[in-house]
């Protein structure tokens, strides 16, 4: 086992953290406490500055052979973050410097311990933008990085796999190693970087990130169209895209958690009609091409019967809606979890009336929001479930439904510690092993965070 004494040699006495009272906030994440894996008692918090000290941690992990878990901004919700052996936990939180905004190549290059809100920020300095809005502005990128993040904005540009150019990584063994560049071409070799993208974590300590930015958006608008009638909202999605019109997002939000989203921020929520909304964000050249957009969306919802079309212009009024949108998950607290399930787009109503058929046979509520064009929905089971000894029923059907359908267990949280069981179930042996021998080739000690997101 690695001691403090050691860690303090590499990183200095002032980075490393002992005690049980001052490492306890380690040892959470943002999953729901009522499926959050139960942390290890006994853990070493040390927060290296250098790919180098890294490194060094590393090779003293596979000498003494002591676990070793990597913390971002604890915003994930698996459970992936939270060390479940007694080891060392590195915090990635020094790791935090932007290092070039390059508007030449629009790219930026930072620490992998910089967070969403401050990749934003920096390239709205400069004219340029981030498109994707994978989830809350704490998150790190290397987080956001490992756990191939999401979000609401991936209609039309995609998830961070799209936008990692390039990594650099130490490896389990401690070998630090670059990947990718500046560049939007690269075919040398296997793709070891798209390798890293959604690793979880197990295969290296991302240290810096290459993303690709876009000029900022001149012309933007958030339309909140409002439907009596939830399928025909969800039809009307498939709708919108078969017309050539590409939103940024689409979300999906029922009237009885827009209403209480916006009572819990001290907001009102700006649809007065309907029972179902989407809600969808819109990018152009010019406001002329947003207007022209937006008259397209809403004449293709009307013949979906919807009943009212409100837009927001002005940025206050679009950050607004998605503030609510986004405050779903604290507004429904507290939770005993939050699922992740998608389907095929064009199955996204069966999904929707299969999971309402559940909910009744357990005489029980759920709600949802979704990111609805791509068919991935977070229903969120409330802590009375859980009290109620229900929980791991109905998330099993929930799971095997969207399954049937032809979907997936978890398409932006990832499997993390929570999801082993139910990757065990859906995936087969074949997989598993090759999953297995993967981690084994980059890491033959399973030293970096064991039991994440592979089943053993």
């Amino acid at each position: 086992m690695i001691t403090a004494e050691a860690l303090r040699k590499i990183v200095g006495n002032d980075w490393v953290v002992t005690g049980k009272e001052q490492t306890e906030p380690y040892k959470v994440d943002a999953t729901p406490p009522a499926v959050m894996p139960k942390a290890a008692e006994n853990i070493i918090v040390v927060k290296p500055a250098t790919a180098e000290e890294i490194s060094s941690i590393m090779k003293l992990a596979n000498q003494e052979k002591t676990p070793v878990y990597v913390r971002g901004g604890g915003t994930g919700m698996a459970g992936g973050a939270i060390p479940t052996l007694d080891g060392v936990v590195i915090s990635m939180e020094r790791f935090d410097k932007i290092e070039e905004i390059d508007t030449s190549s629009l790219m930026a290059v930072a620490q992998s311990g910089v967070t969403l809100g401050q990749l934003l920020e920096a390239a709205d300095a400069k004219n340029m933008s981030f498109p994707p809005h994978p989830g809350d502005e704490g998150a790190q990128l290397g987080g956001l990085v490992v756990c191939n993040a999401g979000g609401a904005r991936a209609v039309k540009f995609g998830v961070m796999r799209n936008y990692v150019k390039g990594l650099e990584v130490v490896l389990p063994t401690g070998e630090i190693v670059k990947m990718g560049g500046k560049l939007l071409k690269n075919n040398s070799g296997l793709p070891l970087l798209h390798l890293m993208v959604d690793s979880e974590g197990i295969l290296g300590v991302v240290t810096k990130v290459i993303l690709r930015l876009y000029p900022r958006f001149p012309g933007t608008a958030t339309m909140v169209i409002s439907f009596e009638d939830r399928t025909e909202a969800v039809n009307a999605v498939p709708a919108i895209l078969q017309a050539g019109i590409i939103p940024l997002a689409i979300e999906f939000m029922d009237r009885e958690i827009a209403e209480l989203t916006a009572k819990y921020l001290g907001m009102t929520w700006p649809a007065q009609k309907g029972k179902a909304y989407l809600i969808i964000i819109l990018t152009g050249a010019n406001e002329d091409e947003v207007y022209y957009q937006a008259e397209q969306v809403e004449k293709v919802c009307q013949a979906h019967k919807s009943v009212d079309t409100l837009i927001a212009e002005r940025r206050e009024e679009q950050a607004s809606i998605l503030k609510i949108r986004s405050e779903v998950q604290s507004a429904v607290s507290p939770n005993a979890d939050s699922l992740d399930t998608a389907v095929p787009p064009g199955e996204v109503a069966t999904f929707m009336n299969g999971v309402d058929e559940i909910a009744a046979r357990y005489g029980v509520k759920i709600p949802v929001v979704g990111h609805v064009a791509d068919g991935n929905f977070h229903h969120i089971l409330k802590q009375e479930v859980a009290d109620r000894g229900l929980l791991q029923g109905i998330k099993d059907e929930i799971y095997a439904l969207a399954m049937s359908l032809g979907g997936t267990i978890t398409a932006e949280h990832g499997i993390g510690k929570k999801g082993i069981r139910m990757l065990d179930r859906y995936t087969d042996e074949r997989q598993k092993q090759i999953m297995r021998d993967i981690k084994k080739a980059f890491d033959p000690n399973n030293i970096l965070n064991p039991g994440n997101a592979i089943v053993p």
